[in-house]
């Protein structure tokens, strides 16, 4: 076996590097084998089983004495790779290599450190222990209040490294110094600070540029060093002891090899990157008709209408589980939903996993055993704010399909989007007994479950199509089944905007791309036309347009007043302009778990000043994004990063790279800036996505001496096929710029799959921040027709349209 190299100097640095703590005193090393693809490291209470999953993953369990490894992971879908290793035993210790990670085992005192290419990553502290309440720091079992023995593994921290993760949280971008419930429950009405929320998640990111995900679903906490002794704890009530380090050469690389391991994010129907009505909620036929009319009357784009529990029922309690049309408020459901199909907008409705006792499928529910159960294996049924229920038993055959026909009847009706709420379940009693475990052996895998029943179901009886599943709760690894979760009941208010980017920049670097909040704000009835508009023009940089909100302030931009719904107007037809780039960063997620909105690490990884920075971010890698989250501001500070110079996405003012500026601000948007040497893709606003194509498109290249070479890219797809990528029936067009001294050659170049017809294409190129009027412009060899503006130093030149797969564009300035 080759080996590759790993000095002793390297192995004395990761030794001395991380702080020397003994693992467990009474665990006594006992030997190592190396076998079927991993290393087995014999302890005195049990064995390590370290299997690489790539360079850049490694996998570590720890299994008892008498106990066997259990298989079986919910979070990772990723097979174990043939990699290359190497193992080198020296005087006291173990080396066991991948060509990117290895892991030095040290006999005595017994502990296991992970390093990346040389570079200490971190170390076990105390290995796989029994915690009790002092150590657990008054731990109470979660539902009951009752005192827990918890299980529980410790890590060694540096003293400086950020820590990012634990799922959906709100409190500021660095979580160290946390102890977090994993444990998904809702927080109504939140605000700027927020503990424990709908999606919580197992793992940990470091600004050291690794991640530890605990693949684990069941309850426990996940401590970013509380107790400020640079220790990262996990703890469960049982469960799987089995974590994976993940590391990589970049951010990108980091959440790339994440999302490979636990899955991609398949790409959403494109109607999901449009504009939602959205209200708590529709209560009749009329209503919602009139809605989608009014949309269309004022020249608002719209593609999707969401109705809440009234499509069901004509009260807020008493109703859930009817999961059937109201007959009385919606007489014509099917007619109803194919007009609104006619005009482009597709109909997405809420559904429940609760079916109260007063619902028309209460005993349904009872004698098909759908529910979860009680000790006694009779139906459980409790009180919550919504009635007496019972809860659906999503991991039981039954309750699969029961659900499943429910859905797969509406599919028929011609819905085309499933919202699943309340799914952490909001109140899941400890008592309650499902097909594969106990309450709180699979509460956080509950809504990951539910997402994967929509999931396949769609695979199976409608694999044509990509589902749209809209849902609040999950776990690792859910992305890769499509799920759309947002940020939960929000306030509606400044403290709630002010907690969105740092919500959605934390899911994105822990795999769910998709994480977006109800624009607006949902919770309480404020009528505040500031809030909702800048709400609104952070939206057009968040993953899913969506404003949505309790009735009595509407959520609607149709239904406010005159300058508040010019503003809205604005924000969403900029979305639908930029269809083309949105929709290229769901491709790049798909492809290599990027996230749409990221945060500065991306950027500058070494830069400790941007280590806790949400304020500004980047919307995919072209755009840089600073949302108005202040009431009355005129003025905000922006952070340019040092790689690039900057223009303003309205003015073309050019900031330079590397430092905070006050920039001015103005009510119709929020500070946006673009990369020099960036191509952005943007087509005319439609009303619908059902009307869009890239067959006119506007291609906008920021020039500047600074940038001696750019690139960017289009995908393009019917926007409905599922896998349209895999099986061929797409387009990608691939942008390029060079510079050489007075010559800036652009070229434009398609690639199609082999089930693809590529266009014909117009473009019309507009290219930024040219200081003089070019001596001379060529498309395709030939000379062309140009315009130039001395003012805004714009130069526009018109591709005609072809099918050519190459095009390029010379100018000579």
């Amino acid at each position: 076996m080759k080996t590759i190299p790993f000095t002793a100097l390297a192995a004395a640095t990761l030794l001395a590097s991380l702080p020397a703590y003994a693992q467990n005193a009474d665990r006594k090393f006992d030997g190592v084998t190396q076998r079927d693809g991993h290393l087995e490291v014999r302890t005195s209470d049990g064995s390590y089983l370290i299997t690489p999953y790539s360079a850049g993953i490694i996998e570590t369990t720890f299994v008892p004495k008498g106990e066997s490894a259990d298989p079986a992971s919910h979070a990772v879908v990723l097979a174990p790779a043939a990699v290359k290793t190497t193992l080198k035993q020296k005087a006291g210790a173990i080396e066991y290599a991948t060509p990117g990670l290895s892991v030095t085992i040290t006999r005595s005192p017994f502990r296991i450190a992970y390093a990346y290419k040389g570079k200490p990553l971190v170390a076990e502290k105390r290995g796989y222990i029994h915690v009790t309440d002092d150590v657990a720091k008054g731990s109470k079992d979660i539902n009951k209040g009752e005192p827990r023995t918890l299980e529980a593994i410790e890590f060694a921290l540096d003293k400086n490294e950020a820590l990012y993760g634990a799922g959906s949280r709100a409190v500021g971008m660095d979580r160290r110094g946390y102890r977090f419930t994993l444990y998904n429950k809702a927080h109504y009405g939140y605000g700027d600070h927020s503990e424990l929320m709908g999606y919580t998640m197992p793992v940990a990111l470091s600004s050291k540029m690794y991640a530890i995900h605990f693949d684990n679903p069941q309850t426990g906490y996940l401590d970013f060093d509380s107790r400020k002794d640079n220790t990262l704890t996990y703890e469960a009530i049982g469960g799987r002891k089995t974590y994976q380090v993940i590391a990589g050469d970049s951010w990108a690389d980091v959440v790339g090899n994440y999302t490979s391991l636990t899955g991609k994010q398949p790409l959403p129907p494109r109607w999901a990157f449009g504009n939602f009505a959205m209200r708590f909620g529709y209560h009749n036929e009329q209503q919602a008709r009139d809605t989608v009319n009014q949309f269309i009357a004022d020249d608002i784009p719209l593609d999707a209408i969401v109705f809440d529990l009234f499509w069901f029922g004509k009260e807020i309690k008493g109703t859930m589980g009817n999961l059937v049309w109201d007959k009385d408020n919606f007489p014509h459901p099917q007619a109803m939903i194919a007009d609104f199909q006619s005009k482009g907008v597709q109909t997405v409705l809420i559904s429940e996993p609760f079916v109260l006792d007063t619902s028309s499928r209460w005993q349904e529910a009872v004698d098909k055993k759908v529910l979860a159960t009680g000790a006694d294996g009779k139906s459980l049924a409790y009180d919550f704010y919504f009635g007496h229920t019972g809860l659906i038993d999503i991991f039981s055959a039954q309750g699969k399909d029961w659900l499943w026909d429910i859905y797969k009847g509406l599919h028929q009706q011609g819905v085309k989007g499933v919202w699943g709420d309340l799914g952490e379940p909001e109140v899941h009693p400890t008592a309650a007994r499902h097909a594969t475990g106990s309450a709180d052996q699979v509460h956080n895998i509950y809504g990951h479950q539910w997402a994967k029943l929509v999931a396949e179901g769609y695979q199976r009886d409608f694999p044509a199509e990509r589902p749209f599943i809209l849902m609040r709760a999950g776990y690792s690894g859910t992305q890769r089944y499509g799920i759309m979760p947002w940020s939960g009941d929000v306030n509606r208010g400044w403290d709630g905007l002010q907690s969105q980017p740092e919500i959605s920049l934390q899911m994105g670097m822990q795999g769910v791309g998709y994480m977006h909040s109800d624009l607006g704000g949902f919770a309480n009835p404020v009528l505040d036309n500031e809030l909702y508009q800048r709400w609104l023009q952070y939206g057009v940089f968040q993953p899913v347009f969506r404003p949505h909100a309790q009735e009595e302030v509407p959520s609607e931009p149709i239904y406010r007043e005159a300058k508040t719904k010019a503003l809205a107007r604005e924000a969403i037809r900029l979305r639908y302009r930029l269809l083309p780039y949105n929709y290229t960063l769901g491709f790049d997620n798909n492809q290599q778990g990027l996230p749409l909105m990221r945060p500065m690490l991306y950027e500058e990884p070494d830069n400790a000043k941007v280590r806790a920075m949400s304020s500004t971010y980047l919307w995919g890698k072209d755009f840089l994004v600073s949302p108005v989250m202040k009431p009355g501001a005129t003025r905000a500070d922006v952070y340019f990063p040092a790689r690039s110079a900057w223009f303003d996405f309205y003015t073309g003012e050019k900031q330079a790279g590397g430092a905070t500026r006050s920039v001015a601000l103005t009510p119709d948007h929020v500070p946006v800036y673009v990369r020099a040497g960036a191509f952005i893709p943007m087509t005319k606003v439609v009303q619908t996505t059902r009307d869009y194509n890239t067959r006119q498109l506007e291609l906008h290249y920021w020039h500047d001496a600074s940038a001696p070479a750019g690139s960017g890219k289009l995908y393009d797809d019917d926007g409905l096929t599922a896998q349209a990528y895999e099986q061929g029936k797409y387009e990608l067009v691939r942008f390029a710029s060079k510079l050489q001294g007075k010559a800036l050659s652009l070229r434009v170049d398609s690639e199609v799959g082999q089930h693809y017809q590529r266009p014909e294409r117009a473009i019309a190129l507009t290219v930024h921040n040219v200081t003089a009027a070019p001596s001379s412009v060529r498309i395709d060899g030939k000379i062309a027709v140009y315009a130039w503006d001395e003012a805004t130093r714009l130069l526009t030149v018109d591709l005609p349209a072809s099918a050519d797969a190459s095009r390029s564009v010379d100018i000579t300035l």
